[in-house]
């Protein structure tokens, strides 16, 4: 359902939604402390109280964003007389307050953690325009990502987002004032129009934000796509997808409409893992709180002159990313598995099944992927730490 036009939310859902926001907030607080009296204490049973807190928390920043966005425009209400740079760092600041406070909030309420690693010679796009191609799987993704790019990499982050989330009257006001793209269900040519304007003004400290696969991995999706794929007539796009089980197959237009305008993009490939499989809201439910399982992030970096110039070689580019994705996902899926067995009397090994590996993991010796700089394969990757939260 699309949300209705915008002086209908400006006039009428953004003031009724302060009250409401705070009566809601309210409630969660009534409803955790109540909680809190009445359900034994343990980690596991303590779940209805961090929901509502943070629920309660979620609410009220949701409202003062209204608030804060109300009273910005109070104070430059005539759009000539805007310093365009200073309205757009205001805004930028409010965003990252509320990313912040949300992080905050949701590690010990949550469990919830990133551990991300990165490209050893990451200073080499320092000071560019970015282009962010990301994973898209698990409670969260998005606000992580988009907390990491501000708060760690200090960088202005442009988001592509589906029209739904205007239905959030504190991202729709925020995000709307920021260079945003909000992708309609049928709206594919007018997205890539907006993403290509997105790209052509974008300064040194600017990041775009594309998910390639448009949605959160499910496995309903992943069988979902592969089945479409075959309907089409596309069966080798089939049995690559079917390969490639830990990502959606990534559709290539926002890739495009950026690099078509500006070819001198560096871009940045983020993989993660962790959190995909909570899928439904009783899978979150019955895994609070998620300490155990962090959000494992790795990403690398391809300079503009390393990318094909070509729009088929940069769809070639985007499948072999992808397929790197999954490989890297399926290496800490396994990892993670053996550190969870219990450990057994001693036996002969057996022979280690090979796993592509993400650019910056390839073992010495080991020659690179295509695609990827050959200086760049035997660096390690130094494991640091952060966090975030999603829409």
């Amino acid at each position: 359902m699309r949300p209705p036009p915008v002086p209908v939310r400006r006039a009428i859902i953004d003031p009724l939604w302060l009250p409401l926001a705070f009566a809601l907030a309210l409630l969660a607080l009534v409803a955790a402390l109540a909680s809190l009296v009445t359900i034994p204490f343990g980690q596991r049973r303590r779940r209805p109280l961090r929901v509502a807190l943070f629920a309660a928390l979620y609410l009220s920043v949701d409202a003062l964003l209204v608030v804060c966005c109300a009273a910005l425009w109070l104070r430059h209400p005539m759009t000539r007389r805007r310093d365009e740079m200073r309205w757009s760092r205001a805004h930028q600041r409010l965003l990252a307050v509320a990313l912040s406070v949300l992080v905050a909030a949701a590690r010990p309420l949550f469990g919830f953690q990133v551990q991300v690693q990165e490209p050893p010679d990451r200073e080499r796009i320092a000071g560019r325009p970015l282009l962010v191609i990301a994973r898209h799987g698990g409670p969260g993704d998005s606000f992580a990502l988009t907390e990491m790019l501000m708060s760690r990499y200090n960088r202005r982050p442009s988001i592509v987002l589906k029209e739904s989330l205007r239905w959030d009257p504190g991202l729709d006001v925020l995000l709307g004032r920021l260079p945003t793209c909000f992708v309609q269900p049928n709206g594919r040519a007018a997205a890539q129009e907006r993403i290509a304007e997105l790209a052509r003004c974008m300064r040194s400290d600017d990041a775009i934000l594309l998910f390639p696969e448009g949605r959160n991995w499910t496995p309903r999706r992943y069988l979902g796509a592969i089945a479409r794929l075959h309907r089409t007539g596309r069966g080798e796009a089939a049995a690559e997808a079917a390969d490639n089980r830990n990502v959606l197959p990534p559709q290539p237009a926002g890739l495009l409409a950026c690099l078509r305008w500006r070819p001198d993009l560096a871009v940045a490939v983020v993989a993660h893992t962790g959190l995909e499989d909570l899928v439904s809201p009783a899978d979150v439910w019955r895994a609070l709180p998620v300490s155990g399982s962090p959000m494992m992030v790795r990403w690398w970096q391809e300079t503009a002159r390393r990318l094909p110039r070509s729009d088929e070689g940069r769809r070639e580019w985007l499948r072999l990313q992808w397929a790197i994705v999954d490989s890297w996902i399926d290496a800490r899926k396994a990892a993670r598995q053996r550190a969870s067995q219990p450990e057994s009397a001693p036996h002969a090994p057996a022979p280690a099944e090979p796993v592509a590996e993400a650019p910056g993991d390839t073992p010495a010796g080991a020659l690179p992927a295509a695609g990827e700089p050959a200086d760049e394969r035997n660096d390690e990757a130094k494991p640091l730490t952060g966090s975030a939260a999603e829409p």
